[in-house]
């Protein structure tokens, strides 16, 4: 559904010229929820904003259903109106002066893409059924809640193209729980019309928890992409694993295949690795167990710090020679002294290149 090919674009700011997108290649399949999520000044807008039509690029290809959007060989454009596709950034750009229904039916009446007026109040009707709005088509758009606006601004992009859907950090402006609440409306939306989206955002937890595809960017480059399990436990990249969630870092040294000294003693890796390498190694806070015995692999005697009870688990901070560690368990165990015994299972440990050279990027 969208090819991109070397795609780069720069920027001049007062300092000099910033790459924003560095040869970048990228494909979405049709009918994917794809999500491109990064830091501020990742690069992922102007991604966005250049498929859209939005941004000129300054190199490169893209195809929007297997028609040349933008390329500089040959040099080819197609105006935003004209590559058929919806839109929601991250203000609800609703018009204050219409209705719901009147702020979905303008683009189908009005514009380049604009269809029979005989059709407008169906297409109208179904994205506000989709969007479950019917019954606030008559009100002022402003007089809706946050949620309904940002649904508003949604239906319309439906209305518009139920094919391929743009999406600009549309939830950055809703309130935890309502995030929640429309992420899982425009997840079940796109499932729904079988569209193609593409999804920005710099929400980790958003990201995984509407994607089929994730990409992460970082200035300007893609470093990984994935489906959400992949990413999250099989990041390629240190910066990638710790964009993602919480990691307990350590620095090592293999001294044997398959076994690097840490500061917590020797672990079992599972990366291959050579004698003498420099690595550095992590796990995640669920990935620290406690352990039954003391002969299972990669365990050590810590001590308890301080543990926090959330309801479904245990947040616990521990010690091993001297190297803190948190974890996450169901339960913890209540002893006097605080001593435990701690374990890492080998398959849980990532390796990478020590942090000054793990990603080119750093």
């Amino acid at each position: 559904m969208i090819s991109i090919r070397r795609l780069h674009k720069r920027f001049t700011v007062s300092d000099g010229v910033v790459a924003a997108i560095k040869s970048l290649d990228l494909e979405v399949n049709e009918g994917e929820l794809f999500v491109i999520v990064g830091a501020s000044g990742s690069g992922k807008t102007t991604l966005l904003r250049c498929i859209a039509g939005l941004e000129v690029p300054d190199g490169g290809e893209i195809r929007i259903d297997g028609k040349i959007v933008s390329s500089d060989t040959p040099p080819t454009w197609i105006a935003p109106q004209q590559r058929r596709l919806g839109m929601v950034f991250q203000s609800y750009a609703v018009w204050p002066h219409l209705t719901v229904a009147q702020n979905i039916a303008l683009p189908l009446a009005e514009g380049a893409q604009k269809i029979p007026r005989k059709e407008v109040a169906a297409r109208v009707k179904e994205a506000l059924h989709l969007v479950q709005l019917e019954e606030q088509a008559d009100r002022p758009a402003t007089l809706l809640s946050g949620g309904q606006q940002q649904r508003v601004a949604l239906a319309r992009a439906i209305a518009v193209s139920s094919r391929l859907l743009l999406m600009d950090e549309p939830l950055s402006n809703l309130d935890a729980r309502l995030r929640e609440d429309v992420r899982g409306r425009i997840r079940e939306l796109a499932k729904q019309l079988g569209a193609t989206m593409l999804y920005v955002t710099h929400d980790q937890v958003e990201a995984m928890a509407i994607a089929d595809k994730i990409a992460m960017m970082q200035a300007g480059e893609l470093l990984q992409v994935g489906a959400p399990m992949e990413i999250y436990h099989k990041p390629n990249n240190a910066d990638v694993a710790e964009f993602f969630g919480s990691v307990n870092w350590l620095d090592g040294t293999v001294v044997e295949p398959g076994v690097a000294e840490s500061p917590i003693g020797k672990l079992l890796i599972e990366r291959p690795s050579h004698v003498g390498e420099k690595v550095l190694l992590g796990f995640r806070p669920e990935c620290l167990h406690f352990a039954n015995g003391a002969n299972e692999s990669n365990s050590f005697p810590g001590k308890l710090i301080s543990s926090t009870f959330l309801g479904d688990q245990f947040i616990f901070s521990a010690t091993v020679n001297g190297q803190p560690l948190v974890g996450k368990n169901r339960s913890v165990p209540q002893r006097p002294d605080g001593t435990v015994e701690l374990r890492v299972p080998p398959s849980d440990i990532m390796v990478f290149a020590p942090r000054e050279t793990s990603s080119k990027l750093s």
